[in-house]
């Protein structure tokens, strides 16, 4: 028991005197040591767990840090720490697209692709892209003013895609189907 902060002669005591006969040996080896009271691991702590000694414990009428928080307040913040917010928008993007674009326009255009903010839309008819690529400006400060201006730099427009004739149990390489016409 070489390190052991009680003195030899306790036998006599318990409970409450055995602790402060237990207190007053570890503050004496403490300022053997050159420890000044309230020193923690080379902290100070000041007695009141780290806050000013002006600061109460309590919160009083203002706002505080430590008062219940709204949900959408403390998920945008988790969000800006775990850097989500440029996925999150771009999901925005594909999920509310067709109230950024109205209904007319989504119900012949859908959002493909977002990527280094070039949005890929593919319309349904080939008059309906060139009705979108006329309508790109408008369509980016609709989109900017729904999920934020740069989640959106560019729109690239599709017309629809022509059916392949790649495929199917009788396909043969060649020309394919132009040969039979002619």
């Amino acid at each position: 028991m070489k390190d052991s902060p009680l003195p030899e002669n306790t036998d006599g005591l318990s409970g409450r005197d055995l602790a402060k006969v237990a207190l007053e040996a570890a503050r004496a080896k403490a300022k053997a040591r050159g420890a000044q009271p309230g020193m923690r691991r080379g902290k100070v702590t000041g007695g009141t767990g780290g806050q000013s000694p002006r600061r109460r414990r309590w919160s009083g009428p203002g706002a505080d840090a430590r008062d219940p928080q709204p949900l959408g307040r403390i998920v945008s913040r988790l969000s800006v720490d775990r850097g989500w917010n440029t996925s999150l928008a771009n999901g925005r993007v594909f999920g509310q697209w067709t109230q950024l674009v109205g209904e007319e326009v989504a119900e012949h255009a859908q959002p493909v692709a977002l990527k280094d903010g070039e949005l890929t839309v593919r319309a349904s008819s080939t008059a309906w892209a060139t009705q979108l690529r006329l309508l790109q400006g408008q369509l980016l400060k609709k989109i900017a003013a729904g999920v934020g201006h740069g989640v959106v730099k560019r729109m690239r427009i599709q017309g629809p895609t022509a059916p392949s004739w790649k495929k199917g149990p009788r396909r043969v390489a060649g020309r394919g189907p132009r040969d039979t016409y002619g």
